[in-house]
């Protein structure tokens, strides 16, 4: 009898037959050769059934029916795929033996035992785990495969995931949308990521903009000239600033400190998904999902790179070869001459910042693999490019600079002038043809280091201590402090990757090390589901909470359960799931405790006040009847879909809202909250039209600003620019009380 090789998808399955069966008869759903019978998943052809597959009375939406706690989790077959399905049951009745190749990493084995576990597959099972599709991985995934026994602890960590999910999901979501009438979503990582987007938001709005002034002063000493910056106390009046600045123009001044320390700047590291999804997002403006989308087209139709759904920056001692047989590969073609220019003697076993075996769990960094490229759209092409250059940057020298540290005191004032002066580029020659933004990305120092420190262009940098610094002039400069910035989906990606690290409790912390919110395979999909629930929107590259996704976050947590909007418990979620795939933690054990927590959910929002009728703002989501449930664009509500397996939901309580004043309307006697684009009356349903938007002239209008113009008719005094770029300081004033009109005052 032959051996059956079930893969994921079907390009994964027509390369692996190409390789081990040349000359397979293509038989559309399969291919079949002399020793092997080639077929696919394509993706997840099963999932956890609903909860009315368990009692037909889960159909009704009920908050006395939860929690719902499977004795044993059913699954069902996807209606779109259930043909896929049976042919491999069909092909399984003629084979004695199956490889499992769908993608090595703990959802690729869950894919597989569900359907060993669906078609009852009795056979002995092989696992090939590989992390490229070149035909060399293959042959050598082929001969070094091992038993699926070896892999069956993580089998075990996919099945708690997933069942775990579900319990939260489904759970949750049925507690939240029953005891409040409208549909809301919540979900283990979605709601943590959604409190991440709403905190900064909130963040930004009751920021306060304070000015202060900056004193410049520009030096000469024989040939060269350079700038420093007044060291002291911020000074927040002009006045004052004005004076230093006048004390120092035309003085002679002397060295009082010089320090120039040679400094290197070693190579970024090599790209994991999340990595790459940032670097995009930066330079091509790409969504996460889409990056992902061009990525596994990359690594599964074209082949020219490796296994993408990876969050390890490294590789292992097995790689290094592979990488030096690429780099000549790469020597002939667009990358000719990087190539050409590169030291192979640089990638070895013993480079840390390249091979560490011990940081790669499933799969190494993404690397170019051995195919040449053919026909690439666009965005094939962009991240190729990044791909590419990121590996050759590692074949060169580190860039090496001078770091000048320069102190001149002239009349008791002190400036401190930072200079970067360049003294070879090393491998930043691999991005001279990238855009800025990626010469920028990486590591980077303090914000405050970065803006004293100036990029040196003017050959060497040359000063005798021992010489007096004519201060040839001076200037005083209006600044403003900036508020936090909104997240990008690339900045949202490293939060998430690095949710929890900035926890104060040390444990904990050490719990968050080697979490986070999500892995590289499921952030995009969070992300774009926090857009199809309403509770995201896109403004260019900001993510920006919505009202909807505002009082989702406010309503759980009222409720009392504000670990379901944390990262932490995600965090020590993935941190089980890892022990439990390497046998260091049981299964039944974590299952357990998310029972548990499950029961203490559902207690907690069954106490919850019910949001009133009038609660729900526009987009506040389809309404409830009679506590049966709503219907999303991913089939039902709370379905099993994506990681987080919870229903579209929106809530808001007007009750719960923030009071910012009275309305000023006269006889109106309603009070003034905030709202998606402004701050209105609670009064509105009555004729009240008073409003106050937010975005103003320019200036976003905070909580503390709202306060002002309701208590005195006027905000502080705030910094307008011109449409020539000069500054005007001016208050925005409460020209119309009655409607809410504004206007501006100069002063």
């Amino acid at each position: 009898m032959k051996t059956l090789v079930i893969a994921e998808k079907p390009d994964m399955g027509r390369t692996i037959a190409a390789v081990i069966e040349p000359r397979a008869k293509n038989n559309r759903s399969y291919l079949e050769g002399e020793r092997y019978i080639v077929t696919w998943a394509i993706g997840h052809l099963l999932g956890l059934a609903e909860p009315d597959a368990y009692d037909p009375k889960y159909k009704r939406w009920n908050i006395n029916d939860l929690p719902i706690i499977p004795e044993h989790f059913r699954i069902v077959p996807n209606p779109k795929t259930k043909d896929q399905l049976k042919t491999i049951g069909e092909l399984a009745k003629r084979c004695d033996s199956i490889i499992n190749a769908c993608d090595a990493g703990r959802e690729g084995q869950y894919i597989f035992a569900l359907i060993q576990q669906q078609l009852k597959l009795r056979q002995p099972v092989k696992r090939l785990w590989i992390s490229d599709l070149t035909a060399e991985s293959i042959s050598r995934g082929f001969a070094n495969m091992k038993d699926a026994s070896e892999y069956e602890n993580l089998t075990l960590a996919a099945r708690a995931r997933s069942e775990a999910d579900w319990l939260i999901g489904m759970n949750a979501s049925r507690a939240f949308t029953t005891r409040h009438n409208a549909l809301l979503s919540v979900g283990r990582v979605q709601t943590p990521v959604l409190a991440l987007i709403h905190d900064r938001e909130k963040e930004i709005a009751a920021f306060e903009s304070q000015t202060f002034y900056e004193v410049l002063g520009f030096f000469k000493q024989g040939q060269t000239k350079y700038k420093g910056v007044w060291q002291g106390d911020r000074l927040t009046e002009q006045g004052k600033a004005a004076d230093i600045a006048t004390a120092v123009k035309g003085k002679t001044g002397s060295i009082a400190k010089y320090e120039m320390k040679p400094t290197k700047e070693y190579p970024f590291k090599l790209y994991d998904l999340t990595l790459l999804q940032r670097e995009a997002n930066a330079r091509y403006g790409y969504s996460a999902k889409k990056t992902l989308d061009v990525a596994q087209a990359l690594y599964e139709r074209h082949k020219v790179i490796s296994y993408p759904r990876t969050n390890s920056n490294y590789v292992t001692e097995q790689n290094i070869e592979g990488m030096h047989k690429v780099l000549h590969m790469l020597q002939s073609g667009p990358y000719a001459e990087l190539a050409q220019n590169a030291d192979s003697r640089l990638v070895h076993k013993q480079n840390k910042s390249v091979c560490n075996p011990a940081r790669v769990e499933d799969h190494h960094a993404i690397l170019p693999t051995l195919k040449r490229t053919g026909t690439l759209s666009k965005e094939e092409q962009n991240i190729y490019d990044l791909v590419v250059r990121r590996f050759l940057s590692h074949f060169y020298p580190p860039a090496e600079y001078k770091l000048h540290t320069v102190l001149t005191q002239v009349e008791q004032h002190i400036f401190k002038t930072g200079i970067k002066e360049l003294v070879s580029l090393g491998w930043k020659v691999v991005l001279e043809a990238a855009s800025d933004t990626e010469k920028k990305s990486g590591k980077r120092g303090k914000k405050d280091e970065e803006e004293e420190t100036e990029e040196w262009t003017e050959g060497h940098f040359e000063l005798d201590p021992v010489q007096p610094a004519y201060c040839v002039k001076s200037e005083v400069k209006e600044k403003a402090t900036q508020p936090p910035k909104s997240y990008t989906e690339g900045t949202l990606l490293k939060a998430m990757e690095s949710a929890g690290k900035q926890m104060e409790d040390e444990e904990l912390r050490e719990v968050m090390k080697d979490a986070g919110l999500g892995t590289p395979a499921t952030r995009a999909a969070t992300i774009e589901r926090l857009k199809q629930v309403g509770y995201i929107e896109m403004k260019g590259k900001r993510v920006l909470v919505t009202e909807k996704g505002k009082t989702a976050i406010e309503l759980i947590r009222h409720a009392g359960v504000e670990l379901l909007a944390s990262p932490e418990m995600t965090g020590q979620w993935e941190r089980r799931l890892n022990q439990i795939s390497k046998g260091e933690a049981a299964q039944e054990k974590f299952m357990e405790n998310v029972k548990k927590f499950t029961f203490s959910v559902i207690e907690k929002v069954r106490k919850q006040t019910p949001a009133a009728a009038d609660s729900f703002g526009t987009d506040g989501g389809s309404r409830t009847r009679k506590g049966r449930a709503g219907r999303s664009g991913n089939g039902k509500a709370g379905s099993s879909t994506g990681s987080d397996q919870s229903a579209s939901a929106s809530a808001t309580l007007v009750a719960e809202r923030t009071k910012f004043g009275n309305c000023p309307r006269p006889g109106c006697g309603g009070s003034i909250i905030e709202g998606r684009k402004g701050y209105g009356c609670t009064h509105f349903k009555q004729g009240c039209g008073f409003v106050i938007w937010k975005e103003y002239k320019g200036k976003t209008l905070s909580a503390a600003m709202l306060k002002s113009l309701l208590g005195k008719g006027q905000t502080q005094l705030l910094t307008f620019k011109r449409s020539d770029g000069s500054a005007v300081k001016a208050r925005i004033v409460l020209e119309d009380a009655p409607t809410g009109k504004l206007g501006v005052r100069m002063e």
